[in-house]
């Protein structure tokens, strides 16, 4: 037995120590694993650098080619002629044939190759076809430059590496798991990724972005050029159809419909959405239908279809690559730049290999043009022996080879002699000099493109891109996505109870007190009669504190619920008011919303949902000399403070009870509204165009340019999938003056309305497929510029200005309008509108004071009579 085979089959050697057993495994154990580990790397999962295949791939493409005659091929008898090269099993070449061929990229398919929207499977090879696309007859052979390696059994000669001039690594992306590592590169734009290439050649800078097939939407902000730790977000293409029905039109990649299908029912079992039923229509387009049941938010339900369901997930890619038999982490910006200098670099050996044909047919046909128009071939009829022929045909030469680029050799002169006789004898000297100046041509045109290897480079993309470019635009939508917060758009799928008296809140609690509808994901906050309050998430049952006075679904960072609050400090200390929100808290920690002093007592408590400020009737106790026992305090008088602060005193006294007296109105500011245009969605944070200043009953008014007009509550889960041409704060005094293309009568009328149905869709233009809406303002005078056309054989009618106001009075939104002009229009421009003259501020004044006099009447009998009722009836929150 030899040394190495004892090595190979030495046992392992173990150790003993006091507390543990150490095993060296050495012999085939190091080395079979290694190399194992090697074989996985460099020949299964991870792609190469120079053509962007992994083995088997490679080996596909290269049998492709040798049974390449134009026509399909059975898939069956491609697998099996891989086999040649590459040493497994059918089942995994035909897998990654399909792989390929669905890419449509490389491959012309016929039959049956599956569909990567529904996740069915391709047919059986014997069953489906398959040739060479002529992108990849182009692209990735040149057998000149390719290097050559033994197959596994030595019986044939396979490429080391594709010639492959172009990025494909890039375009069609891999995904592999090893040992000890995998990779995940995302499939590019083809276009993009040319347009990157000749960016790079040309020293500018670039960015990729991923591209699937899928389609779908895009966040790709944190791509981290496809390195470790970067991450995007897909979303499929959700529209609303009607009120009660959405449909997806385009899905997240490395989805499916039915698995995302499934994602949707079991979100729906969980009861974090509501769903009526599901219908999949997708035959060559994604068409899947939600039907939702009635008085369920359309745009919440896509909100919750994104957070719980496959309608969005998030992909974090991984590119390593091998380059020089070895793994590397690098990025999709250094491998477009290697794969564009590798496409360079081929190029140029390409050129080398035609100048170096080009030059030896040039050198040929002078030889054969002279030994036939010297008639050279006669000095060999007196030669007996082929030294003889060669030597008198080498000395006929001699005078006439001046202006060769090479000295001849035995072999040309060995050519020159299978000139047959009857090319001899009609050998036409000028085509030959035309033939020798069309060599000299191409030579000087390849040399041109060797001294301009960049520029050639450039055109050789630029021609890729016209040749196959088409209809390979981008299909994922780019795009940046706002956060959406789980617990604003799950559906309410439980009831809460609670126990005031002994502390407990919870699901479970069916037979005590219902609070309200919640989530299993929200978070409770509750208020205690001692002062104390706590945040804790929903479940069936949990303790928070006994004598619960206020119970309620925390929203985070809500800055418009106030909380109106007058308690005792201690169980001695004086009684303060105060008016708090609470934006953050930690969850399941015990807060005191005084100064946590033994024995604080709340008199009173309310939960104000958009910062209602109200009046409340304080009651002291009758100790010792104290005058007043009653007396009003008003909640409006009192600043917005931090949770902690200590608030102002009310009465130093002790106090019996505390009655509402007057409900109050909000005391916040009107929300600032604002439209981010890049994630098409309404804002408090400041991002986007101001819309305006909303109070509780504003609305937003919206134009389509299909010419819908409606308005909206501004809600901030809304959803903007339309192209809005007209989006403000609506004045539903402000008349609204529309411009548009009547299809049938082809022209154009005017019309000023007011919007009568806040709440239902209106159409103000015909419904002829021609009409369009032209242009849309809510300015008071609007004036329009109209730009007549030239008439033939008539002078140009001058530019007319036309105030809108005066021509047409405002009329129902259903009404036609006015013809604005019989004569041909070339152009249709809003001016600036005319400022509506103000009226006399005297006069204003004294109509003013009328109203306030009549005003001040009226609240004094108002107030009477409200008096009265206040009188017979108690209102108000109460906690002795």
């Amino acid at each position: 037995m030899s040394e190495d085979q004892e090595n190979n089959n030495q046992e392992p050697i173990e150790e003993h120590t006091n507390q543990e057993v150490i095993t060296r495994i050495t012999g085939m154990y190091k080395d079979w694993f290694l190399d194992y580990a090697s074989y996985v790397i460099l020949e299964r999962a991870v792609p190469a650098i120079e053509d962007g295949f992994k083995p088997v791939h490679r080996r596909i493409m290269q049998s492709m080619k040798d049974l390449d005659d134009g026509r399909y091929n059975k898939v069956a008898n491609i697998v099996g002629h891989t086999m040649q090269y590459h040493p497994h099993g059918d089942a995994s070449i035909g897998d990654a044939m399909v792989q390929v061929g669905q890419k449509e990229l490389l491959i012309d398919t016929q039959g049956n190759w599956g569909n990567i929207l529904t996740g069915d499977r391709a047919a059986a090879p014997r069953y489906i076809e398959a040739r060479l696309s002529k992108f990849a007859l182009e692209v990735v052979y040149s057998p000149k430059v390719t290097e050559w390696q033994a197959s596994y059994d030595g019986r044939k000669k396979e490429p080391i590496n594709l010639p492959v001039k172009f990025p494909l690594l890039l375009a069609q992306g891999a995904e592999g798991i090893a040992v000890g590592l995998s990779t995940k590169i995302l499939p590019h734009n083809f276009n993009e990724l040319i347009d990157a290439s000749i960016k790079h050649l040309q020293g500018k800078r670039f960015k990729l972005v991923p591209d699937f097939a899928t389609a779908g939407i895009m966040d790709a902000s944190n791509y981290n050029d496809g390195l470790r730790g970067g991450k995007i977000r897909v979303r499929a293409k959700i529209s609303q159809q009607d009120k009660n029905t959405l449909v997806i039109t385009e899905i997240p990649f490395s989805t499916t419909t039915s698995s995302l299908i499934d994602s949707v029912i079991k979100a729906n079992e969980k009861g974090k959405i509501k769903v009526k039923h599901i219908e999949d229509n997708t035959a060559e387009n994604v068409e899947i239908v939600i039907h939702l049941p009635n008085n369920i938010s359309p745009d919440k339900t896509i909100d919750a279809l994104y957070a719980f369901t496959n309608c969005e997930i998030s992909i974090s890619p991984l590119s390593c690559v091998i380059i020089d038999h070895k793994p590397h982490f690098i990025g999709v910006s250094e491998i477009l730049r290697l794969s564009t200098d590798h496409t360079v670099k081929l190029l140029k050996s390409e050129l080398e290999i035609k100048l170096d044909e080009l030059q030896e047919q040039w050198h040929f046909s002078s030889l054969e043009r002279i030994f036939i128009e010297k008639r050279i071939y006669r000095d060999i009829e007196e030669e007996e022996t082929w030294e003889g022929v060669i030597k008198a045909i080498d000395e006929g030469l001699k005078p006439h080879i001046t202006h060769l680029k090479r000295a001849v050799t035995e072999e040309d002169i060995t050519r020159l002699t299978e000139i047959r006789i009857k090319r001899i004898s009609k050998f036409d000297l000028d085509k030959a000099q035309q033939k020798i100046e069309a060599l000299e041509d191409e030579i000087a045109q390849v040399k041109h493109h060797l001294e301009h290897l960049i520029e050639f480079a450039i055109a050789y993309f630029e021609k890729l891109k016209k040749d196959y470019g088409q209809g390979r635009e981008r299909k994922t939508e780019i795009r940046l996505f706002e956060d959406i917060e789980a617990t604003k758009v799950v559906i309410r799928n439980t009831k809460l109870y609670v126990n005031r008296k002994e502390g407990f809140i919870g699901t479970a609690l069916k037979k005590d007190e219902y609070v309200t509808d919640c989530s299993d994901i929200d978070d409770i906050i509750c208020f205690m009669q001692d002062g104390t309050m706590t945040v804790t998430k929903v479940d069936t049952k949990t303790f928070v504190g006994k004598n619960i006075i206020h119970v309620a679904v925390f929203k985070k960072k809500d800055k418009r619920t106030i909380y109106n609050l007058i308690y005792r400090d201690g169980s001695k200390g004086n009684t303060y008011i105060k008016r708090f929100a609470v934006t953050s808290i930690t969850r399941d920690r015990e807060y005191s919303i005084g100064k946590g002093e033994k024995g604080t007592k709340v008199f009173y408590f309310s939960a104000n949902p958009n910062g209602e400020a109200e009046k409340v009737t304080v009651y002291l106790r009758q100790i010792g000399s104290i005058k007043k026992l009653k007396f009003e305090v008003d909640f409006a008088d009192q600043l917005i403070k931090g949770r902690g602060a200590k608030g102002n005193i009310v009465s130093k006294h002790p106090v019996k009870k505390v009655e509402l007296k007057e409900e109050g109105v909000s005391t916040l500011k009107p929300r600032k509204i604002w439209f981010d245009d890049v994630v098409q969605r309404l804002n408090v944070d400041g991002r986007g165009d101001l819309l305006g200043e909303f109070k509780g009953e504003d609305r937003i008014l919206l134009v389509t340019q299909d010419g819908i007009v409606k308005t909206i509550i501004p809600e901030l889960t809304t959803r903007f999938d339309e192209n809005y041409v007209l989006m403000e704060k609506w004045n539903p005094k402000q008349p609204i003056s529309a411009v548009y293309w009547e299809g049938e009568r082809e022209r154009y009328y005017v019309k000023r309305f007011l919007v009568e149905h806040p709440d239902k869709e209106e159409v103000i233009i015909t419904d002829h497929p021609k009409s369009q809406l032209e242009l849309i303002t809510t300015d008071s005078i609007p004036v329009l510029e109209i730009v007549y056309r030239k008439q033939r054989n008539k002078e140009q009618k001058p530019n007319e200005e036309v105030n809108l106001e005066e021509f047409i009075s405002v009329k129902g939104i259903k009404a036609q309008g006015n013809q604005l002009t019989t004569e041909k229009v070339t152009q249709l421009n809003l001016l600036e509108p005319i400022i509506p003259e103000v009226a006399d501020p005297e006069e204003e004044e004294e109509e003013s004071h009328n109203e306030e006099t009549t005003s001040t009447s009226e609240e004094k009998e108002h107030n009477n009579s409200s008096e009265e009722n206040k009188n017979s009836e108690s209102q108000g929150s109460l906690f002795d």
